[in-house]
């Protein structure tokens, strides 16, 4: 089995080679990049499973990058940066980044999280990477939503977590401490800013009604949950 790749995408060198060496010693491929430019051309031939992307780059905003990975690439996308407010933190989980690491960190910090990361992302052996509900049908594998009509709608990782958690409990309520605990992340208003902005995006995919959703409704102070029949293929 190939062992799992993670690129690198920082500008200072010392923080590649120390992610560099943790990841490797912990049995991870790696690539690193200074630039957004030369990351995104690796993009073509390169397939991540993690993406770690600073926000603070010499070529290229680094939450624009965040935000095209989470819907194009597939890939679980963490940002390292110093920014280490509040909004900057809830801004790159906005935006579908699955988790954020404040500068300076520990390196098995790093590779911790990415084991946690990927491990969470790992489809149930009983279920397939195809969903199908209320004339829609997830494709996991692709990161796709795709209606009666073949249209197709693109879903982040991040969003796809959250999905794949109301598809795999229908009819069931999902507290906000349930979503923390399968999703991971730290308790709190940003993890509850994350999940409602997540939620919305997938409502909007979903062409739900903002005002009067018919698959995914809020249960004020409880939590949420999916009315739709669900087929696993």
């Amino acid at each position: 089995m190939t062992a799992p790749l993670v690129t690198i995408l920082d500008d200072e060198p010392a923080i590649r080679a120390m992610l560099s060496d943790a990841l490797e010693e912990a049995g991870f491929r790696t690539m690193g990049f200074a630039r957004a430019t030369e990351f995104e051309a690796a993009l073509q031939t390169a397939t991540p499973d993690v993406c770690l992307v600073d926000l603070s780059l010499p070529d290229r905003d680094g939450l624009t990058l965040v935000h095209r990975l989470a819907l194009e690439q597939g890939a679980t996308v963490i940002i390292i940066s110093g920014r280490a407010q509040v909004q900057d933190r809830v801004t790159g989980l906005e935006l579908g980044a699955d988790d954020y690491i404040i500068k300076p960190f520990d390196p098995s910090e790093v590779v911790a999280r990415i084991r946690a990361r990927l491990r969470r992302g790992q489809p149930a052996q009983q279920s397939s990477e195809t969903a199908r509900f209320a004339g829609w049908t997830a494709h996991f594998d692709r990161y796709i939503l795709e209606d009666d009509a073949g249209q197709e709608t693109p879903f982040s990782h991040a969003e796809g977590e959250v999905l794949r958690l109301f598809l795999d409990r229908p009819k069931r309520l999902i507290s906000r401490a349930v979503m923390q605990e399968t999703l991971g992340g730290a308790a709190g208003e940003s993890f509850d800013r994350a999940m409602d902005v997540r939620i919305s995006r997938l409502r909007t995919k979903l062409r739900e009604d903002p005002k009067n959703p018919r698959l995914i409704k809020t249960i004020y102070g409880a939590g949420y949950i999916f009315l739709g029949e669900v087929q696993w293929n």
